[in-house]
């Protein structure tokens, strides 16, 4: 293997393992909503655009995306969150369902609003975002119940993934008690983080923020950027910074078009260039990151197979419109 490939009989292999794992996904679910039209002309109300309707669709989104990235790639998966007492709940588990994704985990809190984005597009442009969502936290005794059930149903994990969206759900309790459990069995656990969230995030396995995130971790000011990451001084900085704070195992580092930036301990950090192809969307690019390095590294990768692994992932996902999943078979193709 070359330092930036992974040959096609090794990608097939991963995969193979792959479709023996198992993976518990924690966090903030999400329902996606995309209302479709056309643009032929401005309001004469307000100087915004008036789009005409054609048709919606929904997909299920923040962790419940993770979860069915997973599942895409042949993962068996349940998923825990908490989701609210009304048809946005009902339709989230009709299309987990669809997905092969186990929604046993998600708990009704009854005075919740499950999560619901709203994207207005138009000729492939995003126009607008509606957000309904209570995103203040969960009491502990919720906390408390997330957490039995996954000590519950932990026999035979491979990988714990938390997806922190601020929507109330990954708190400081859950995140140590996801440790608590983790540690002893030797269980693999990624987070993505949401610095504003201000979470302790010590010594995980992974920990996969992008840039701006990054620079949040580690209480710095992105001033400068250089076109080659292992010369930006400031990201190098802030790359030390996080990985004597907070210890991860592994630092994944998503920018954008400049690819990925792998930092493990001991070692030089490494970095990944982007899948050049026309991008169409970014939404959801970074549960496609952190499902795919992670079963990866749960199908026995190297942290930098799993990182080009997660790459060409993620390189597949973005030329799809909407929140995306790749299959074995694209991702297969796409080390072509």
């Amino acid at each position: 293997m070359s330092k930036n490939t992974l040959s096609i009989p090794r990608v097939k292999r991963l995969l193979s393992a792959a479709a023996k794992s198992r993976v518990l996904v924690v966090g903030d679910v999400i329902l996606d909503q995309f209302l479709w039209g056309k643009v032929k002309r401005i309001s004469p109300e307000a100087p915004v655009p008036v789009v005409e309707f054609e048709r919606e669709s929904f997909m299920p989104g923040g962790a419940a995306n993770v979860a069915r990235n997973l599942t895409a790639l042949g993962a068996g998966v349940e998923l825990f969150g908490l989701v609210g007492k009304d048809d946005g709940a009902r339709q989230l588990r009709a299309l987990l369902k669809e997905e092969k994704v186990d929604g046993g985990g998600l708990k009704v809190v009854n005075d919740r609003l499950t999560t619901l984005k709203t994207r207005v597009v138009a000729h492939h442009q995003q126009v607008v975002r509606i957000d309904r969502e209570t995103n203040q936290t969960g009491d502990l005794r919720i906390t408390r119940r997330l957490l039995k059930a996954v000590e519950k149903d932990i026999g035979g994990t491979d990988a714990i993934i938390v997806a922190d969206y601020n929507k109330g759900v990954v708190t400081q309790e859950l995140l140590e008690g996801l440790r608590g459990l983790c540690r002893p069995r030797g269980i693999w656990l990624s987070l993505d983080p949401k610095p504003a969230h201000q979470l302790d995030v010590m010594g995980l396995s992974l920990i996969t923020p992008n840039r701006n995130e990054l620079f949040e971790l580690a209480g710095m000011i992105d001033e400068v950027r250089h076109e080659n990451p292992l010369r930006d001084k400031q990201l190098m900085a802030a790359v030390k910074v996080v990985q004597k704070q907070y210890q991860p195992a592994l630092l994944l580092v998503t920018l954008s078009e400049q690819g990925m930036l792998l930092a493990q301990r001991g070692a030089r950090p490494v970095v990944i260039p982007t899948m050049t192809q026309e991008v169409y969307d970014v939404s959801g690019a970074g549960d496609t990151v952190i499902a795919s390095f992670t079963i990866a590294i749960a199908a026995g990768a190297s942290p930098l197979e799993a990182a080009l692994f997660a790459n060409h992932a993620a390189g597949v996902v973005v030329g799809k419109l909407g929140t995306a999943t790749v299959s074995p078979k694209e991702l297969s193709a796409s080390f072509k």
